[in-house]
């Protein structure tokens, strides 16, 4: 019996085995020409504002005519813009802490509970992403206006928009760091007597940081450059920064608006940066920050 499974085992095909991370040079060439491009495509917008921002002449034109800091500083005395920038900074920050936790609290209900029309529902709180955003603009807009519940042109009714909007990422990226999560460790720690929110405190939040942190950092950069919404919700005495933007194009066309923008794209980097230190996104995502 011995030899009868020694020879079939001999006659399996044989199965590589990887010991250890793929280096580079197992990486295809083709995968990494596309990945090199993509970047560069991805890349390049944000290049050609930063170098616009800079432009020495009094138009925004590229390639720009001399670099200047001069509409660097014109961006930070001009009252419209400053303002503006802040505004979308707070209104991220508010929107960023609204949707971490409805979607934090929407991805546990909807990974552990189990119930007909669990795929339905999950595709209801998913729907913004599909939507285009001047659909749903203007859809809130009009609901605004013919319920008279007083949120139409108001900072509430911007957030509720904004919060809309930036939830379903949230619940993404949660879902996903629960998607492998170990519910025997919260029952450890209730049996060693942790209440339900001493064991989601500190067995659960911590194991889910990374993804939940992911979905914060996108919450809070979809909602400080959110145009559609911004454009149909937006307060007439307070104008988000991407409303300012266009505001300045179609009737200036100044390289300040440029200039804004390269301190947007500043504070979405400094995000980044930031979350990548304060969370190890690497066991979320699978990549390595320096």
């Amino acid at each position: 019996m011995a030899t009868v499974r020694e020879a079939a085992r001999s006659a399996r095909p044989a199965v590589p085995v990887y010991e250890g991370r793929l280096g580079e040079d197992d990486v295809p060439l083709i995968f990494r020409v596309g990945a090199v491009v993509t970047f560069v495509i991805l890349l390049l917008p944000a290049v050609i504002v930063v170098l616009a921002g800079l432009n020495a002449g009094d138009y925004l034109t590229f390639p720009p005519q001399g670099f200047s800091l001069r509409w660097v500083w014109e961006f930070l005395r001009s009252p419209t813009f400053r303002n503006a920038y802040l505004l979308s900074m707070g209104v991220a920050f508010v929107v960023m802490l609204i949707s971490t936790t409805i979607g934090t609290m929407a991805a546990i209900f909807m990974t552990r509970v189990r119930f007909p029309g669990r795929s339905m529902l999950r595709a209801y709180f998913l729907a913004p992403l599909m939507l285009p955003g001047v659909v749903l603009g203007l859809a809130l807009y009009v609901f605004y206006v013919t319920t008279n519940i007083g949120l139409a042109r108001t900072l509430l009714g911007l957030v509720i928009g904004h919060v809309l909007v930036t939830t379903p990422y949230v619940i993404g990226t949660v879902s996903a760091a629960l998607y492998n999560f170990d519910l025997s460790l919260e029952e450890a720690a209730r049996s060693l007597g942790a209440g339900p929110l001493t064991a989601f405190r500190k067995i659960t939040l911590p194991l889910i940081g990374p993804g939940l942190l992911a979905g914060a950092t996108f919450a809070f950069i979809v909602s400080f450059g959110q145009f559609d919404i911004s454009l149909f919700l937006s307060t007439p005495n307070l104008t988000p920064l991407p409303i300012a933007m266009y505001i300045s194009l179609r009737y200036k066309f100044e390289p300040t608006a440029a200039a804004a923008g390269v301190f947007a794209i500043c504070l979405v980097v400094l995000s980044m940066l930031l979350t990548s230190r304060l969370m190890n996104l690497s066991r979320f995502a699978g990549l390595k920050f320096s």
